[in-house]
């Protein structure tokens, strides 16, 4: 039978999404960061300035406004500028290549671009100087029109858009883990759906503060900012992702809630200058993304008492599971949140009994409206409104979801289907390894082979293959790799995932070498 979250109460209107905070307390911080702290009404103030600034540059509601921004302040009243005046918010992760850029301005027909002025050498060699309404610059010598002069100087009389709750209101990019990065679009419905979900299942308050360690151009960092603003809840925004911009704004926000991908969390927890003070304040800890490894769990525990909550995302839904984290849970991904039903079938469509694996479904208010301009993908995604994840999960008989892997990545040796990320995570436990990607390459005789890349944490000795081997044997079996390859770092995408398109990439220019 499907699992399903209580029942959602009232989606979150995307253009009165600072209410509850200006109504209880306008004159306090919602946005901390080190560099500066906003106010309810500064922020209200700012993001409503730059709907109608938005409007007389020539933007008309439905048009797509692309980003390529750090983590700041004026990035949330930016996203909030674009709720109000009916324009698409296209975000780019910051770290985009020309590439990168490209497709996306390409895919979603941008009319605008914002963004820094550290960038500025690569939007030069971009398509961006071709948009119908070329760049909005941000930061110190900006050129004109730059977004400060639009988000602080005058605006005009003007009255905003109503906003139509089918229409589209962003459009994010997937990490592209399994091809080229899709346009996954959100409607004004399903981010207010979204909002009020997560709002609801992380139980956020007034009394809390957020910080969600991620790119706000991510859909988990976005969903949890704006979950938490519609609740009166709070924003720390982190400008970077390690323990020196992490450190201080721990001190000076004291968040309550954090939000981080695995690979990010388990580097900070390994920082020499990560201590137990930097996370006392916090009541939950949440990552995902991909799977928390059971280092990473341990490691955790022995810094703070606390476990790590881990639970179910994707671009697609936001945040679609809360875990509790009983103990007797640890490594399952949680309950379904409000407003959420999973489930989980055979290749035939049929639901499975509970223990057993099946590929997760998914129906929900917050599911994206399809993929932009990819009217086949879409349609091989969403079927009579639910949502193929491509995910293998199970259902345990209190309701609890674990995951499995996913669909795309599943290596097939001797006819066994194997988990990449099992792979890494038995590795992850040998003292000397800091980073670990898995891929399966072909064979003749196996049809796949399990390899391993393997980062070597610094001063530590490299261990020999067959120590490493027989190491993972120990653990996994016939799962453990039949190829270690060392590497000085395991790429990442631009998400902080491993990169295992990367790897795929490496493996066939070294099979094309020896070939």
């Amino acid at each position: 039978m499907p699992h399903s979250g209580p029942a959602l109460e009232q989606p979150v209107q995307l253009s009165k999404l600072l209410q509850l905070g200006l109504k209880i307390h306008a004159n306090e911080p919602a946005l901390i960061s080190l560099e500066d702290t906003w106010s309810w009404a500064d922020l209200e103030e700012t993001s409503s300035r730059l709907a109608a600034n938005y409007l007389t540059l020539g933007l008309k509601p439905g048009d797509r406004v692309a980003s390529l921004m750090p983590n700041c302040p004026v990035v949330l009243a930016h996203y909030l500028a674009c709720f109000k005046a009916g324009l698409i918010a296209t975000p780019l992760n910051y770290r985009s290549g020309v590439p990168e850029i490209d497709h996306v301005l390409d895919l979603s027909g941008a009319t605008l671009l914002i963004s820094h002025v550290a960038r500025g050498a690569d939007i030069a060699a971009s398509k961006a100087r071709n948009l119908p309404l070329g760049i909005l610059s941000y930061g110190e010598e900006a050129a004109e029109p730059s977004l400060e002069r639009l988000s602080k100087g005058q605006s005009p009389a003007l009255s905003l858009p109503a906003l139509d709750v089918s229409a589209p209101a962003a459009i994010f990019f997937t990490s592209g883990s399994t091809g080229p990065a899709k346009g996954v679009t959100h409607s004004v419905a399903s981010l207010g759906a979204m909002f009020a979900s997560m709002a609801a299942a992380y139980e956020l308050t007034q009394a809390d503060t957020m910080l969600p360690a991620a790119s706000f151009s991510h859909i988990g960092a976005f969903a949890f900012s704006f979950a938490a603003l519609s609740a009166g809840t709070k924003v720390a925004v982190p400008g970077a992702l390690n323990h020196a911009e992490l450190g201080p704004l721990f001190r000076l926000s004291r968040p309550t809630v954090m939000t981080m991908m695995p690979t990010g969390l388990l580097h900070l927890v390994r920082d020499p200058e990560t201590t137990v003070e930097d996370f006392a304040s916090l009541r939950l800890v949440r990552s995902g993304g991909d799977k928390v490894p059971g280092e990473l769990q341990k490691e955790f525990m022995a810094l703070t008492g606390q476990p790590v909550h881990q639970t179910f995302g994707m671009t697609e839904l936001g945040i679609a599971t809360h875990n509790p984290a009983p103990l007797d849970k640890l490594g399952s991904i949680g309950l379904p949140n409000p407003g959420v039903v999973f489930s989980i079938r055979d290749e035939n469509g049929r639901e499975v009994a509970d223990g057993e694996q099946g590929q997760a479904w998914i129906r929900a208010a917050c599911t994206t409206i399809g993929y932009w301009n990819n009217a086949k993908a879409t349609e091989e995604a969403i079927r009579d409104g639910w949502l193929d994840t491509g995910d293998a999960m199970k259902a345990d008989s209190d309701g609890y979801l674990w995951f499995c892997g996913r669909q795309k990545q599943l290596i097939v040796h001797d006819g066994a289907h194997i988990v990449p990320q099992e792979v890494e995570e038995a590795l992850l436990e040998h003292p000397a390894v800091e980073s670990v990607g898995v891929i399966g390459v072909h064979d003749l005789v196996h049809g796949e082979n399990v390899r391993a890349y393997v980062e070597i944490k610094a001063g530590m000795k490299t261990p020999s293959i067959i120590d490493l081997i027989e190491f993972a044997s120990a653990r996994l079996g016939y799962k453990a790799p039949d190829e270690i390859v060392f590497l000085d770092k395991v790429p990442l995408n631009l998400i902080g995932k491993v990169d295992r398109v990367a790897l795929k990439t490496l493996a066939a220019g070294e099979h094309a070498h020896h070939v």
